[in-house]
């Protein structure tokens, strides 16, 4: 069904995925063009994350085909296992046990065929004592640390406004699939690829991790304070408008002598052209420096400080990112395609462009079991009667 289009095309995944942090790594693998078989069920098909009918399964499930499948049923379990030996990639992110308990775990499947790739994304794991914890995005980067790292001091914690964790996991899991597709390629093998969200979450936090391991220092919240460099100002204002901000990052003495001469030489800016005599001064300079952008236009203000080669940033809102940012608007970031109603769907793209042929966007999110024809008759080459024969058996959801 999918044109031969795309790095991957030709790479079968049967997709046990379910919310955000799966979704999220197949979709990957279905914009560089795999075929990805998405395995739902009426059961969290109706819920606010899975639903077809809702935004957030929209954007997360594009590109993929829609199959309905009874997995408590043993002849929907037969149904997945022939899927599997036409494929090349199972991937779940379930808790440890489901898989296993359909009998479509690693070890289950790799007599059926020896050189599939399985990979499972879990919350802690498939070993180590958390093994069994069910975990959510928030969760891991709280474990991780990270939610420490993010707020004021001598505050509680801020953590993340949306699950960072959840796109960290499902990335590094698309990346280690393919990794285990080239090794396959070289070896003729395929193997398990266990990933952990707490793990994957861990591996960013190099710099505080290193931190302790060398200073024995622990990591705490800055704020918008630059935690191991003195450059200063180093934050967060306010621009004129309701709740419109922007970011300005002063790193080098000459940095600080164009922005005081931007502010007009004011007073209060003088005696401070060293860095370590403005650290001792943050917080009146951000004090000072607030004043002066309260009255200012964020975009504009951005361009006169970037011209001036002083780093500077909007803190851009949805209406900005989708309406208004030139940037991604010149790379055309934003790509759309038609439901089957003739209704309109937008998409954020994929963060690479391929000078030959790499992400497109081949369909929208499947409604449940849409592609059920396709599959069990079209790949599997099941009859009328075998479909019958199945749906009288329990095999469709």
């Amino acid at each position: 069904m999918d044109s031969d289009r795309g790095p991957l095309a030709g790479v079968r995944v049967l997709d046990f995925t379910w919310v955000l942090a799966g979704p999220y790594g197949s979709r990957i693998l279905a914009d560089l063009g795999a075929e990805v078989i998405k395995v739902q069920a009426t059961a969290t098909a109706r819920g606010m994350t899975d639903g077809p009918d809702s935004p957030f399964f929209s954007v997360y499930n594009r590109n993929k085909l829609g199959i309905s499948i009874n997995m408590r049923s043993p002849s929907g379990v037969e149904l997945a296992q022939r899927i599997l030996a036409i494929s090349d990639i199972v991937l779940d992110n379930f808790s440890t046990r489901v898989m296993k308990q359909w009998g479509m775990d690693y070890e289950s499947l790799r007599p059926l065929k020896p050189d599939i790739i399985c990979c499972s994304i879990s919350g802690m794991g498939s070993s180590g004592p958390w093994k069994d914890y069910v975990s959510f995005g928030p969760t891991a980067q709280a474990l991780t640390g990270f939610a420490l790292l993010n707020g004021f001091p001598e505050k509680e914690p801020a953590g993340f406004g949306y699950s960072y964790s959840d796109h960290t996991a499902g990335t590094m899991a698309a990346l280690a699939i393919l990794a285990a597709l080239e090794y396959r390629d070289r070896t003729g093998k395929g193997q398990y690829i266990d990933t952990s969200q707490f793990e994957a979450t861990a591996s960013l936090l190099g710099p505080a991790l290193l931190d302790y391991t060398v200073n024995g220092r622990s990591a705490a919240a800055q704020g918008n304070r630059h935690a191991w460099e003195i450059w200063t100002p180093h934050g967060v204002f306010p621009c004129s408008g309701e709740d419109r901000w922007i970011a300005i990052a002063v790193t080098d003495d000459d940095q600080w002598r164009r922005l005081v001469a931007i502010m007009g030489s004011p007073a209060w800016a003088q005696g401070l052209d060293t860095a370590p005599a403005r650290e001792q001064s943050a917080a009146t300079i951000e004090e000072h420096m607030a004043e002066w952008t309260r009255d200012r236009q964020e975009r504009d203000l951005m361009r006169e400080l970037s011209d001036a080669g002083i780093a500077a940033g909007v803190v851009q809102n949805g209406r900005d990112l989708a309406d208004v940012d030139e940037q991604l608007k010149h790379r055309d970031f934003y790509v759309s395609t038609r439901r089957d109603d003739g209704t309109e769907a937008w998409f954020d793209g994929f963060p690479a462009i391929f000078s030959d042929e790499g992400f497109s966007v081949r369909r929208p999110s499947p409604a449940l079991g849409e592609h059920n024809d396709y599959v069990f008759k079209e790949l599997l080459g099941l009859s009328d009667d075998d479909v019958v024969a199945y749906a009288a058996a329990g095999a469709f959801d």
